[in-house]
């Protein structure tokens, strides 16, 4: 009977050690809201592969650059880029001292909530926008503006801060290549000043690591105090061919990954394609209507049509939303 107990209390205590193994071992999966799929053995195989040191793909710390575009790939994008909805809600704000925009396009279309004639003016229209609902201002006061529109502004469908609406699955990406030695920048056709006033806090990525669109700047002193003045101008479109420009001009080194979602992002997939050694080219295909949006090749935002075909004809990585992610959303249920 003893000799039984002291077999029966081992074998409890080794399924023990089972149970709690096996429990250690699923809290250790750093993408826990990525379904088990080849998308997601895709990704951690090429970080073993370049972090592995003595392996013929290893890199260095200093070159594991890592790129993001935002709008659609990090952060929802529908139905308009947020940026552009806190630009509408800036010429709102900027109306009555612009008597003359109730005569002048674009604004006019916006004020008068003419989307038709709004979109009739394309990108020149809307940087237009952008220019002049941005300028005028300090670089701090713009700052202390934007955080101020992010806490008060909520989203039409979901009726939460825009800056809820990041992908969980996405962030878990991020935090799991830094834990990997990477270095994670975004590169976005989104203003840089625009997101720097909020990333760090929501993805962890210092305001040095965004590289975006800017418009022109001036020193000036202003009742004594020396401050950076937005003007209103565009400076830097970091979008389409102007990404791996961006790249090398604000980082200096061409990236080993990058993930994106439109055909804005194709010249920045191709450029880190074209390095050296092992690459990864990476597609988030919104293909989930239910729990985000379904779009890609007719879409009016984040149309991704010949990225796709692209990533198809060379083996790019492609996220297919609905079948690869479990959660969209932070606040999610898993």
């Amino acid at each position: 009977m003893r000799a039984s107990r002291v077999n029966k209390v081992l074998y409890l205590l080794v399924l023990l050690i089972v149970v709690m193994h096996g429990v250690v071992t699923a809290s250790d999966d750093p993408l826990p809201s990525w379904n088990d799929s080849a998308v997601k053995t895709s990704i951690v195989t090429f970080v073993e592969q370049v972090t592995k040191e003595g392996s013929a793909d290893y890199v260095p710390p200093p070159e594991r650059i890592a790129v993001f575009d935002n709008d659609g790939t990090l952060w929802a994008e529908q139905p308009i880029y947020f940026q552009v909805q806190f630009a509408l809600d800036r010429v709102k704000a900027l109306a009555p001292k612009h008597p003359e925009w109730k005569t002048k396009q674009p604004f006019k279309a916006l004020l008068e909530g003419d989307k038709k004639a709004f979109a009739a003016g394309g990108q020149k229209g809307l940087l237009d926008v952008l220019a002049m609902s941005h300028a005028g201002m300090t670089t701090d006061e713009f700052n202390g503006i934007v955080k101020d529109w992010l806490a008060t502004a909520r989203h039409p469908r979901f009726k939460r801060s825009y800056h809820e609406l990041v992908y969980q699955p996405m962030l878990e990406l991020l935090a799991y290549l830094r834990a990997n030695g990477f270095k994670t920048f975004i590169v976005s056709g989104g203003g840089v000043e625009f997101m720097r006033a909020w990333v760090e806090k929501v993805y962890g990525i210092s305001p040095e690591q965004v590289v975006g669109s800017m418009g022109k700047q001036k020193f000036e002193m202003r009742n004594g105090t020396p401050v950076i003045a937005k003007l209103p101008a565009v400076d830097f479109v970091n979008d389409k061919a102007g990404k791996p420009v961006g790249i090398q001009k604000f980082i200096g080194r061409r990236p080993i990954f990058a993930f994106g979602n439109s055909d804005g992002d194709q010249q920045m997939l191709q450029w880190t394609a074209a390095g050296s050694g092992l690459r990864f080219m990476g597609l988030v295909h919104h293909t989930d209507a239910e729990r985000e949006w379904a779009y890609d090749r007719t879409s009016h935002v984040g149309k991704l049509g010949k990225a796709l075909d692209e990533a198809m004809a060379k083996g790019w990585t492609v996220v297919d939303m609905k079948r690869d992610w479990t959660r969209i959303f932070p606040f999610d249920e898993r």
